[in-house]
């Protein structure tokens, strides 16, 4: 089965491009106003209208007010949500748009409960743990830790570049993976990085 790829924190439409031409699947614009990637209302509808067919767009949010959410999804056409804080099924699900759910993975915690708390996702994002921190730390996780036992799509982040990501692949088999840090430069995504991920995915 061909592995998913997803371009995570998107900030212009140069970078949505780009990202789409090194052959990603889906692109992941970030709501969330402490990250570095955070982008506007205005910039991820720029990005949505930019971008071709059949490439998914994804909003990422975390612990946003209810009426963050709603702003967004009345200007930009979204075709998934990601939710990256403490967000219940209930929460995620009050919007009625397909939603996966990011999951921080770390030793002592158990992935299975995590997961079996959010039945309406429609997959799960493993994630690399930092206090404080809710994603794009570019740093991995053990993934020994994921178990073989999850019922959903796995969407395996946290660290993965082009050097380590044929391995992440080899040894979880995930649906899809999710890059961010691991793809860019000082001034942001770098398409040569971007390039050869999807190759290492490919391979």
């Amino acid at each position: 089965m061909k592995t998913r790829i997803k371009v995570c924190g998107v900030t212009s439409v140069e970078e949505a491009l780009e990202a789409v031409n090194a052959g990603a699947d889906a692109l992941g614009v970030v709501f969330y106003a402490p990250s570095k990637r955070f982008v506007t209302v205005r910039k991820a509808r720029e990005i949505a209208t930019a971008i071709p067919p059949f490439i998914t767009l994804v909003g990422l949010f975390v612990d946003a007010e209810e009426s963050v959410i709603r702003e967004v999804l009345d200007h930009v056409p979204l075709d998934l949500l990601q939710f990256h804080g403490n967000e219940t099924d209930q929460e995620c699900e009050r919007w009625r748009r397909r939603y996966i759910k990011a999951l921080r993975v770390r030793p002592g915690t158990s992935v299975e409960e995590s997961a079996a708390a959010y039945p309406g996702a429609c997959g799960l994002l493993l994630d690399s743990y930092r206090k404080g921190i809710p994603g794009g730390t570019g740093e991995a996780f053990d993934w020994q830790l994921i178990p073989d036992s999850l019922d959903k799509p796995v969407i395996l982040a946290g660290g993965l570049n082009p050097e380590n990501v044929s391995q992440a692949i080899e040894q979880v088999a995930p649906f899809a993976v999710d890059v961010s840090s691991g793809v860019e430069n000082d001034r942001g995504k770098d398409p040569e990085k971007m390039k050869a991920f999807v190759e290492a995915v490919k391979q």
